[in-house]
């Protein structure tokens, strides 16, 4: 008789559990999932909407607030709001990896260039960008300028070090033996270190696209005429909480829309490394 070694599941169980430790799940499972738990959401939210915490003008229910957003698309012009959003995002973001990304691939490389840009772009993350927004107003006006840059302070500090953190990550033997074949500084630094970080820089610009969406309504409301900041405070004005919501939603929806096309940037470019990101 065979005996049961430790990684075989006990007789009797199926080895699929609900719960289990780095478990991966088919797609259709993860949609489903992903499905109850927004349906969820929306249902406290109505169930909540309807217990009179606040009158209803200041706590719409979800029809209420699609019936907002619809009304916003068809009739008030609320598509070029969302387009000069975009814009600003992806303009600031691509700047921010202009700059950050070759900051963070010679620092993640060189200890002295870490050394040199570490301390200073460290204490930049600490800095709040709104903080500047009065000295942005001063030299730059009201204009795109002003909110792309401010777009952009939020988010490239964090962005280099988290990028320098990835290439640090390469194996130190796969630049070793780039070495013993011949190859000089220039050819590891994009042949090893580049492409080996690539994904998890990838991945990295992903998650800090997040964070770009949310300095958005802070770049917009202060003298904007366009972008859904503009609009939100529009709304605040005559106390239009559904357009408020409503702009909070499409903001939600957006950064959803574009942390899929990362996803799918990631396993189109990498499918190698055959893993799904949560």
């Amino acid at each position: 008789m065979i005996p049961k070694t430790a990684t075989e599941a006990p007789s009797g169980k199926r080895s699929d559990h609900w719960f289990d430790f780095n478990q991966t799940i088919p797609g259709a499972q993860r949609f489903m999932l992903g499905t109850v738990g927004w349906l969820a959401f929306l249902l406290f939210w109505q169930v909540t909407s309807q217990l009179e915490f606040a009158p209803d003008r200041l706590y719409p229910g979800p029809a209420a607030v699609f019936s907002s957003l619809q009304e916003l698309f068809l009739e008030k012009g609320f598509f070029s709001d969302v387009v000069s959003s975009v814009t600003r995002i992806v303009i600031s973001f691509g700047i921010a990896i202009l700059i950050a990304l070759p900051l963070g691939l010679l620092m993640g490389s060189f200890a002295r260039v870490d050394s040199l840009l570490n301390p200073l772009l460290g204490a930049w993350r600490y800095l709040p960008a709104p903080a500047f927004i009065p000295l942005l107003l001063m030299w730059l006006g009201t204009g795109d300028t002003q909110k792309i840059t401010l777009l952009l302070m939020g988010v490239v500090f964090f962005l280099v070090i988290m990028l320098a953190d990835v290439t640090r990550q390469t194996p130190r033997v796969l630049i070793e033996t780039a070495k013993t074949l011949g190859g000089g500084r220039r050819i590891i630094l994009w042949t090893v270190l580049f492409r080996h970080s690539l994904p998890g820089y990838v991945d990295t610009c992903r998650q800090m696209l997040a964070v770009s969406w949310t300095y958005l309504v802070i770049a917009e409301i202060v003298a904007a005429t366009d972008g859904i900041g503009a609009m939100m405070m529009r709304a605040k004005r005559f106390v239009h909480v559904d357009d408020i919501m409503a702009g909070i939603v499409t903001i939600g929806v957006l950064g959803l829309l574009f942390d899929i096309l990362f996803r799918l940037v990631y396993r189109k470019c990498f499918p190698y490394l055959g893993r799904e990101q949560s």
